[in-house]
């Protein structure tokens, strides 16, 4: 895969997000204007300063005027766009290259997803027409069959492997009770988790991301502007996104136990920002925990773990918060739920957090300068990936 990448050549000067829960007395409207005025606020700007705008929703609008009417945007572009669970980033992505092409000097990403209000208790959607070989299962059943694929590859028993997504689960709540914007912000004890009733395999109810409502939002100019506006801003080493071919369902050879399409982003977006050893180099990461056996198989897709020792390194406490590299230090899709729109973005406003010391009693303090973000779309074999480097300071 061949990427030039825009290293140090757009920065992010403000971000804004929202609680994520059921946020009852708020509509997709109401969400969008409140992460987008944070994230004008922090950036010192005003609306009528950005040149152009990127949504990212589902189900939660149609066009751009989903967001131009309750921004009050008066005739300036803004496009409305969805990668599934890749929605958020999707709308960075393009928001960044718009600035790096010298087209735009300021644009605005902006993510929202509103279903609480649907009374559904999963992600709705509708499959396109196809062959009819499509899977039509649900989302758990679907990344639970990693589960029985990586230990019959890597011989790990079930109860070492249900320890594993206990602890990942146990992790990502307990991060999460740090985290005022979160959804779910209570600790659960690993008994409890462990005994949860089963959803799909051996994936119980705690494995689970949880459904919620929220918008997050950020702002990008060209770097060699940041300073005009922010007085710590972060600079964009690395964008990669990619769509796999869509046959690992369909294909014999496909093994359940990686999905190759984050693998090639990750390798991409490594080449751009010049990482050879991500678990040394990164300060922390926020990567798509949508199940708790997602997380663990994402360690060794990422390069924070060697094939077949992720599962060790999780019940070693690797990832914790005080770990060697912390994971979704904010709780993750684990405890904040997954607003499909927003949920990339949300990652991206961690890291904004994190890398300006502005995270609070979860702050992380290891001295390191660089964060990565996560988002997956699609289901294994059949995925879109996204992966995006942060940094505090421009390269050398």
């Amino acid at each position: 895969m061949a990427s030039r990448g825009i290293l140090d050549r757009v920065a992010i000067v403000g971000m804004g997000c929202t609680p994520f829960g059921e946020l009852w007395d708020k509509d997709a409207s109401d969400l969008i204007v409140d992460a987008s005025q944070e994230a004008l606020a922090s950036a010192n700007m005003t609306m009528g300063d950005v040149d152009a705008f990127w949504l990212g929703t589902m189900n939660s609008g149609t066009s751009g005027l989903t967001a131009s009417r309750p921004l009050k945007i008066d005739n300036k572009p803004v496009t409305r766009l969805e990668n599934m669970c890749a929605t958020g980033s999707e709308a960075f992505r393009n928001a960044c290259y718009a600035v790096a092409s010298g087209a735009y000097d300021v644009a605005m990403a902006v993510g929202v997803e509103k279903l609480k209000d649907g009374g559904f208790s999963g992600l709705t959607g509708s499959i396109p027409p196809n062959d009819g070989t499509f899977p039509d299962i649900s989302a758990p059943a679907l990344f639970a069959a990693l589960a029985p694929a990586y230990g019959n590859k890597y011989g790990v028993d079930d109860e070492t492997l249900k320890d594993v997504f206990t602890h990942i689960a146990w992790k990502n709540h307990r991060n999460g009770v740090k985290n005022p914007r979160a959804q779910f912000r209570k600790e659960v004890a690993k008994q409890t988790i462990k005994d949860s009733p089963l959803v799909a395999g051996p994936l119980g109810i705690f494995d689970c991301s949880g459904v919620s409502d929220g918008s997050a939002a950020a702002i990008i100019v060209r770097a060699e502007d940041a300073h005009r506006y922010q007085a710590k801003p972060l600079y964009v080493k690395a964008l990669s996104f990619v769509a796999g071919a869509g046959t690992g369902p369909m294909d014999p050879d496909y093994d359940y136990t990686s999905f190759t399409e984050v693998v090639a982003s990750c390798r991409d977006a490594y080449q751009q920002a010049g990482i050879t050893d991500p678990r040394e180099q990164l300060a922390m990461a926020e990567v798509h925990d949508c199940f708790t056996v997602t997380e663990m198989v994402l360690m060794e897709d990422l390069g924070f773990a060697d094939r077949g020792t992720a599962w060790k390194d999780v019940l070693a406490g690797a990832f914790d918060h005080n770990g060697t590299l912390p994971v979704n230090p904010d709780g993750g899709l684990k405890s904040f739920g997954h607003p499909i729109g927003a949920s990339g973005l949300r990652m991206l406003f961690e890291i904004w957090l994190q890398l300006r010391g502005e995270a609070g009693e979860r702050q992380i303090s290891n001295g390191k300068k660089l964060g990565l973000t996560h988002n997956l779309g699609g289901a294994p074999g059949s995925a879109v990936s996204f992966v995006s480097i942060w940094g505090s300071e421009p390269s050398a």
